[in-house]
């Protein structure tokens, strides 16, 4: 493997610039791909298993009653978990309770930037069908994004105008600048020429998370580079077959190994150390394609196990099984939301609603008589796990 440390062309440069009245370097990265490239041969092995494991992943619409329904769920559990590493303290029950109607007491700000998460990645989704994966569709859905709660003030939908940094109390103490305004339209040309080319024939699963780290390098906007980046790694699968579906989110692997995550981006940029990165991103890779399939197929057992229990259980078999339909598509619902969806009368879904809460597969989770909501209990233990937000402040 090539030392990275030896290789003065996969090392940036650094600018002079003024950030908050302090003189600082600010890091302009070299374009991509990295020169000497990267050692293919010796990922080899990592790259095969993160390869089989989505593969594998890509197949489980067979195994899902309807896979749209997993993807509405995994798509709100990789906003919960990519806004956390943001430093938000939503969880997936704020957030699903929210688009409900029914949040309490969660800072409604933290919930509603991961609201417009999911809102920006289904926008982007739905986008691809019109428009390349391009710098022009990364703005399109930055401005989603930020669209209300406090990024508004961070000019949603546009590349930033004035200096950032990461960490530290002030630009002066950064654990790092990013480029200065003066360079930002270059590194982004030549992003978007990276997303685009052909010629380094490099595999798709490496150009993402190449892509990745540069993109977190240059941080062209003032507010939402880290879940737009993550995001990246989605759609760029998607466009080039690796993925048939957006089932790969990284942010629970990410989340889980923050701190490791954050050196070994540190070290691109100091050292040129890519093969380390990407040894690490391949591993995340494989790791959240297998449990992405995991949770899919107990969640496909879930419901089947709960259906049986229902037909051979319950007193009031027909509406307790249009009910456990409705709470597949939507874990929280109230009971006045239900007579409107099944057309069964109040009476019928609050019979089997207590049918349902004897048989121990849905729960009240008020404790009001009026304006009650239920969960479906199993189905929601499955989709939480590693959704406890990180303590700390926001990043």
């Amino acid at each position: 493997m090539t030392d990275a440390s030896m290789a003065p062309s996969r090392l940036g440069r650094f600018v002079e610039t003024t950030a908050a009245g302090e003189r600082v370097r600010s890091f302009v990265p070299p374009p991509l791909p990295p020169i000497p490239s990267i050692d293919v041969l010796g990922l080899l092995d990592r790259l095969s298993r993160a390869d089989r494991a989505l593969g594998r992943l890509d197949g489980i619409t067979v195994l899902l009653p309807s896979q749209e329904l997993f993807l509405y769920m995994y798509v709100r559990k990789e906003a919960v978990l990519s806004s956390q590493i943001e430093g938000t303290q939503s969880t997936l029950s704020d957030l699903l309770q929210f688009e409900l109607g029914a949040q309490e007491g969660q800072p409604i700000d933290d919930v509603r930037e991961v609201s417009n998460y999911v809102d920006a990645m289904m926008y982007g989704l739905e986008r691809l069908k019109d428009l390349p994966l391009s710098l022009r569709l990364i703005r399109e859905m930055h401005a989603r994004l930020l669209q209300s709660g406090r990024g508004g003030t961070m000019d949603p939908g546009e590349f930033r105008r004035s200096q950032n940094w990461i960490g530290g109390t002030r630009p002066g103490n950064a654990l790092y600048v990013p480029p200065p305004v003066t360079e930002l339209d270059g590194c982004l040309a030549a992003f978007e020429n990276f997303m685009h080319e052909e010629q380094s024939r490099l595999p798709p699963l490496i150009k993402a998370g190449l892509l990745h780290v540069q993109f977190e390098s240059i941080h062209p906007f003032l507010d939402g580079n880290g879940r737009i980046g993550r995001l990246l790694v989605t759609l760029y699968l998607c466009v080039h077959g690796v993925l048939g579906k957006p089932l790969l989110y990284l942010s629970l692997y990410l989340k889980t190994h923050r701190a490791d995550y954050y050196r070994l981006i540190q070290e691109v940029r100091e050292r040129g150390a890519w093969e380390a990165w990407l040894e690490f991103f391949l591993e995340g890779v494989e790791k959240t394609a297998n449990q992405a399939f995991d949770a899919a197929t107990r969640i496909a057992e879930r419901f089947k196990q709960d259906r049986e229990l229902i037909n051979n259980k319950s007193e009031r078999t027909s509406s307790a099984l249009r009910v456990h339909d409705l709470l597949q598509t939507h874990p929280y619902l109230t009971s006045n939301q239900l007579v409107a969806r099944t057309g069964l009368t109040a009476p019928t879904v609050n019979a089997a609603l207590a049918d349902l809460e004897r048989l121990g597969i849905v729960e009240e989770v008020t404790g009001r008589k009026r304006g009650r909501v239920f969960a479906y209990r199993g189905y929601l233990a499955i989709l939480n796990e590693g959704t406890t937000p990180l303590q700390g402040s926001r990043a």
